[in-house]
């Protein structure tokens, strides 16, 4: 027998908000995200978290999420007005899956940690009647296929499916890599209206116990429920975030300018410029994202890099700040966290380090940052 922990819609919504926070401004939408979960809750679906060391070693474990760009929060995606299928994207391509596999998935686990992601594998696990395991693959959340640690473990990306809004659903069995993935699914979501359904890494528990983050779900829970509980309280939120994830206040300024940014390739890319306030008055802070921050430089410096995390909160809320949301004159505080440690390996970094994304800069741990 295994131990399965039931989520009430308090536990979900402290979760979804944790996992906005670890987002890295990516991710998906926490509105939206924490919707769709509602929904499922009040429609009477069961939400069950078991943990990583408990799936058995027999069964098999997939991996669903929405693959695509990323909009302002008040924007209408194009897959929005071409939409045909009544079930999620996802959903659909989870039983695409488990038909050509001839097999019923044990659980689901989440591709990243995100307001829209999580709550995506959430969704699907419940609709299932299966459970969602308490780790994933990243520790936050990431705008490439490969960008998982199944890729650096070696576990394959394949079989896999990719269900669009329109009602299309490809189920590709092999590919020459992950990266070729990454270009055909990305290439299917920018056809199909700018998103769709991805499930892959279809993989025996006892082989998900060696490759990926144990305890995700719930350290994303911790933070939530701490901003929470500190916004209840009146303390500090920043410091009741950064003390919960054992992280790091980075700055706090004003934004410059309205986040500049574009969609290219099925990504979006931008800038977040921030004068700073108090202790940081006189300097400046820079973000550069694809989907997600990935790299920030402080007064023209490198300062922190992907793959630990760079976080952009409302200062007096500590409410998270998804791309591009950041409007001229909001007052945010940008905090850290360190990457876990499969992301600082020879091969972690080789895919998520600053080099990967083009930029001539070493990886420098954030705590090493921090202390010098």
């Amino acid at each position: 027998m295994f131990t399965v922990r039931e989520l009430d819609l308090q536990v979900l919504e402290d979760i979804l908000k944790g996992c906005t926070i670890l987002g890295t401004g990516g991710g998906g939408s926490f509105e939206r995200g924490f919707e769709t979960v509602k929904k499922d809750f009040e429609n009477r679906k069961s939400f069950r978290l078991i943990g990583l060391d408990e799936v058995p070693d027999e069964t098999l474990v997939a991996t669903p999420y929405h693959c695509g760009a990323i909009r302002p929060t008040d924007a209408t995606t194009e897959s929005e007005h071409v939409r045909r299928t009544e079930e999620p994207s996802p959903l659909v391509a989870f039983r695409a899956l488990e038909r050509y596999m001839s097999k019923k998935f044990f659980a689901a686990i989440s591709t990243e940690l995100g307001g829209g992601n999580t709550a995506t594998a959430l969704s699907v696990a419940a609709n299932q009647g299966i459970p969602i395991v308490d780790a994933d693959p990243a520790g936050r959340s990431v705008p490439e296929l490969v960008h998982t640690t199944f890729f650096v473990e070696g576990v394959p990306i394949t079989p896999m499916a990719v269900a669009t809004d329109v009602g299309d659903i490809v189920i590709i069995p092999q590919v020459v890599d992950d990266f070729r993935a990454e270009a055909i699914a990305r290439a299917i979501a920018v056809v199909s209206g700018g998103h769709a359904g991805v499930v892959d890494h279809p993989v025996t528990g006892k082989r998900l116990k060696t490759t990926v983050i144990p305890g995700a779900i719930s350290y994303a829970e911790t933070l939530g429920k701490a901003l929470r509980e500190a916004r209840a309280s009146g303390a500090n939120v920043i410091e009741a975030i950064v003390n919960a994830g054992k992280g790091y206040a980075l700055f706090e300024g004003t934004v410059k300018d309205d986040c500049k940014w574009e969609i290219k390739e099925g990504f979006t890319y931008g800038d977040i410029l921030l004068a700073g306030k108090g202790v940081y008055e006189g300097q400046e802070f820079d973000i550069w994202f694809k989907n997600e921050n990935i790299i920030a430089w402080l007064d023209g410096e490198v300062y922190i890099t992907a793959p630990d995390l760079i976080c952009v909160l409302e200062s007096k809320t500590g409410e998270p700040i998804t791309n591009p949301n950041c409007k001229q004159g909001m007052n945010v505080s940008v905090v850290g966290f360190s990457a876990p440690e499969q992301w600082r390996t020879a091969k972690g970094l080789e895919v998520l380090g600053p080099a990967h994304f083009g930029f001539d800069a070493v990886y420098i741990p954030i705590e090493k940052r921090i202390k010098e």
